[in-house]
């Protein structure tokens, strides 16, 4: 059981965050649309995956060169990756439940019920079949202490942590290779976390340019094990430290 009383543990910390955290700020920055263009203020418009289309409804017929990733701006776990016209078929019925209700009730995830429900159509990352290695940062009151890589994300999804010089911490899972641009996405993450006590921000390496994916307040919504269980205890510690003393971000999304 979760002690929210004298939180100790990394995952008992993201419940006590659902529960009372109320900042502004984390609807903006959990929003797919929007922070692109604060990412492109930030780090520059080299990082930023760029929209195809935005909207409530998707276009009944498939007008993007293929393949393409329909996602929901407003929650997590909602994409469809269209190669053809089944998919994107697919795609627009899934769409339509993503639009029914709001996200994150279930798990009382707060700041996604202040995203403005929505869709965005995005170019298709990586190799024409295989979702690519998804590189997440772990940043705590502005330094990024360690990496998660995720893999085979559409078949046999495994994660791995790492430390931030990429030693394995993990006990199983694969080894994945250390990203050439590694020590660019860290010093992205620290930049873009800036100002907060913790947020995860995630990051693609296709080719030599890394290209930023999204923040996360509240990664695996608290209830994703850690392997071994010590490094819950290790993240929450950080998490727990002394605050230091950083300026808050300026968190105007336009240019």
């Amino acid at each position: 059981m979760p002690s929210l009383n004298d939180p100790q543990r990394f995952t008992e910390l993201v419940q006590l965050r659902k529960l009372h955290d109320r900042d502004p700020r984390m609807p903006l920055m959990a929003d797919k649309v929007e922070i692109k263009a604060f990412v492109a203020k930030r780090l520059g418009h080299d990082w930023v995956i760029p929209t195809l289309w935005s909207g409530a409804i998707l276009p009944s017929d498939l007008r993007f060169d293929r393949p393409v990733i329909v996602k929901s701006r407003h929650g997590c776990n909602q994409a469809v990756v269209v190669h053809s016209d089944g998919d994107w078929t697919r795609a627009v019925h899934r769409s339509r439940k993503w639009m029914a209700g709001l996200y994150g009730g279930w798990l009382d995830e707060w700041l996604y019920r202040h995203i403005p429900r929505g869709l965005l159509v995005e170019p298709f990352i990586g190799a024409a079949v295989s979702l690519p290695t998804d590189y997440k940062v772990y940043v705590f009151h502005g330094q990024a202490t360690h990496i998660q890589g995720h893999v085979d994300r559409a078949t046999r999804h495994r994660w791995v942590l790492h430390d931030r010089d990429w030693c394995k911490l993990s006990r199983a899972g694969p080894t994945i290779a250390r990203p050439s641009a590694l020590s660019d996405m860290i010093a992205a993450a620290e930049e873009l976390a800036r100002g907060f006590e913790f947020a995860r921000v995630d990051f693609y390496q296709p080719e030599r340019q890394p290209l930023f994916g999204e923040i996360t307040f509240y990664p695996g919504s608290g209830l994703d094990p850690f392997d071994p269980p010590e490094l819950d205890f290790e993240l929450g510690r950080l998490w727990l430290a002394e605050k230091k003393s950083t300026e808050v971000a300026d968190f105007t999304l336009a240019e």
